[in-house]
């Protein structure tokens, strides 16, 4: 990748720097340059606006959690361990990506382009569909009861993951949003 590209993604990789700090504060433009000692117009060769570059972080994030969620339902034959895998690996997902985390919530769109909020649903309504899939592929295991709605298990799973989520990103990240998980699991996956 040339310097172009380079600089794009450390002005990406500073963003979601900037997004780990416990406390959400608006990010601007001017403190966001400040950080990678650049001026203002610099960032403005590489994005339009703020905007556009909470829509690269959506970008990665959607890139990363579907490539691992194709990898997972590839890889296991088993409905069931499916969704058990990608829902470990969504909280896991959150664990190691802090400022990535106030991204899917939402927190850190706020002040933001209404449509990346839109985006932000669009990615959690793919996931959620994912999971429904999964279910319906488990129920032909004979491993989720077919007389189950699958729709509302998947919206179960989903509320689940978004709610480990904010407990994390509003805890400051003290929350541990694996926390609990080994004893919730069965409860949460299983009918």
């Amino acid at each position: 990748m040339g310097k172009r590209g380079d600089r794009k993604l450390q002005i990406l990789q500073t963003l979601a720097e900037m997004l780990e700090a416990p406390t959400a504060v608006k990010i601007t433009t001017a403190a966001l340059a400040a950080k990678i000692v650049v001026s203002e117009a610099a960032l403005y060769r590489h994005f339009t606006g703020k905007a556009q570059m909470f829509e690269g972080l959506i970008e990665f994030i959607e890139e990363t959690l579907f490539g691992l969620i194709n990898k997972i339902t590839s890889e296991e034959k088993n409905g069931l361990r499916q969704i058990e895998s990608i829902s470990t690996m969504l909280l896991g997902f959150a664990q190691k990506n802090k400022g990535m985390t106030r991204v899917l919530i939402g927190d850190a769109l706020v002040h933001e382009n209404q449509r990346l909020q839109v985006r932000i649903n669009q990615l959690h309504d793919r996931i959620e569909s994912t999971l429904k899939q999964a279910l319906r592929f488990a129920a032909t295991q004979n491993e989720f009861p077919a007389t189950l709605d699958p729709g509302a298990r998947a919206n179960l799973i989903m509320s689940y993951i978004i709610g480990r989520w904010h407990q994390y990103a509003k805890s400051g990240f003290s929350r541990d949003p694996m926390q609990y998980w080994n004893e919730q699991r069965p409860a949460t996956i299983a009918y």
